[in-house]
């Protein structure tokens, strides 16, 4: 999923919230599971009031430590002499990717004052756009970038291209694809990087993709089109997303996509295990341990949410892990106060932060539900890093050939 939360600028899209939206499909429910929803959001109502009062259902489960440090899935590299300008900054993901990898950061554009408000408060130094008139992306001429950008990146909304979203594709208000092709026909960068959805690269798209992007770019950018997994590189969770990244044909630069640094397997043949969600959280050995399923965003549909479940089959898998991903807590200490059924490990906004690849410090504030749409919307940092160095390695190459 791109970084962006898919809130657009056209005024129709900001009119139309709650199941009244465009976008929105409605469960197919019978009348006995729409009871049971009810009974069960009832009851975790009245669980959550008692622990507010201090009455807890069971004992608090301890705070634990984390045992992974997502930087050491990004090692700081030094400055490469290349500059990244952002589109759909979100929250950051990219934007730290590329920090880590060596890159300049030029600037960054968010619709949603929250993003710049995250973006200035972890990085004060960056210039960032952000908010419905300053962040609004169709409403800036790019030309201005011209000639001072090196890589172009970001990660439009991906709800046009999801299952989630009802891939609508072009006929959807947040298809914001066209608007990042705009940008890098009038900034000309050296290189693109966009990120999206695995579902953009499915045959459905295929016609879309030739008219919007490869049709109108394709005559000056040599574009590779591939898919990365971020437990590939080390994060603690099943998260595919496809990359389109462009190098100036006239530049030669022969991008090659990043390999795995990290494999999800008992005994890894190169490199090291990534670690199961367990043990990344430090969670107490069960005698089981697994990645965690794809966190999604609680922002981005008709309703708010604090889960983080994108699907019954995540359901079963967190329920292995022995984990609760409804009901989000705020702190680690929030949840260790308000157990969850079954004795399960409730999750936290840091534990889901870890999971995704952010660092403990990176300011994401409640409320909670803000909290998981910045992060299910973001691409893994450690990901973006892994292919952020090889396109600065790929460029820095190229350049140094010219410069001979």
């Amino acid at each position: 999923m791109g970084d962006s939360l898919g809130f657009v600028s056209k005024p129709q899209a900001y009119a139309a919230r709650g199941t009244n939206t465009a976008w929105y499909r409605g469960w197919d429910l019978t009348d006995e599971e729409r009871a049971r929803f009810r009974e069960s959001n009832r009851l975790a109502q009245a669980a959550k009031a008692r622990a507010l009062r201090g009455e807890y259902e069971g004992p608090k489960h301890p705070i634990p430590k984390p045992q992974l440090d997502p930087l050491s899935l990004m090692p700081q590299l030094r400055r490469n002499g290349l500059t990244a300008l952002s589109l759909f900054a979100g929250c950051g993901g990219l934007d730290l990717g590329f920090d880590r990898a060596g890159f300049r950061h030029k600037a960054s554009y968010d619709i949603l004052a929250e993003t710049g408000a995250v973006l200035r408060a972890a990085r004060p130094k960056w210039t960032v756009y952000s908010g419905p008139t300053a962040g609004d992306v169709t409403a800036i001429d790019w030309r201005a970038y011209r000639g001072e950008v090196d890589v172009l990146h970001g990660g439009p909304p991906c709800q046009p291209f999801s299952l989630a979203g009802n891939r609508r594709g072009a006929d959807d208000v947040r298809d914001m694809v066209p608007e990042f092709v705009r940008a890098v026909r009038e900034v000309m960068p050296r290189a693109f990087l966009m990120e999206n959805v695995s579902g953009l690269a499915a045959r459905k798209f295929a016609d879309y993709l030739q008219g919007v992007l490869f049709g109108p770019l394709g005559r000056k950018y040599d574009i590779v089109t591939f898919a990365l997994n971020a437990a590939d590189f080390g994060v603690p969770q099943r998260r595919a997303r496809v990359f389109f990244v462009g190098t100036l044909k006239s530049l030669d630069a022969k991008f090659t996509p990043p390999k795995a640094t990290h494999a999800w397997e008992a005994e890894p043949t190169k490199g090291p295990r990534t670690m199961g969600m367990r043990a990344a959280l430090g969670l107490p050995d069960i005698g089981y341990d697994g990645l965690a399923p794809t966190i999604r965003s609680g922002w981005t549909g008709p309703r708010h949410t604090t889960s983080v479940v994108n699907s019954a089959t995540s359901m079963v898998a967190w329920n292995r892990l022995g984990v609760w991903p409804n009901g989000v807590a705020a702190s680690r200490e929030a949840a260790a106060d308000f157990a969850a059924k079954g004795g399960h490990f409730r999750l936290s906004v840091p534990d889901c932060m870890l999971l995704q690849g952010f660092p403990e410090d990176w300011p994401i504030e409640p409320p909670v539900y803000k909290a998981l749409g910045l992060i299910g919307n973001s691409v893994a940092p450690p990901m973006a890093y892994a292919v952020a160095k090889a396109l600065g390695a790929a460029l820095s190459k190229a350049l140094a050939k010219i410069d001979a």
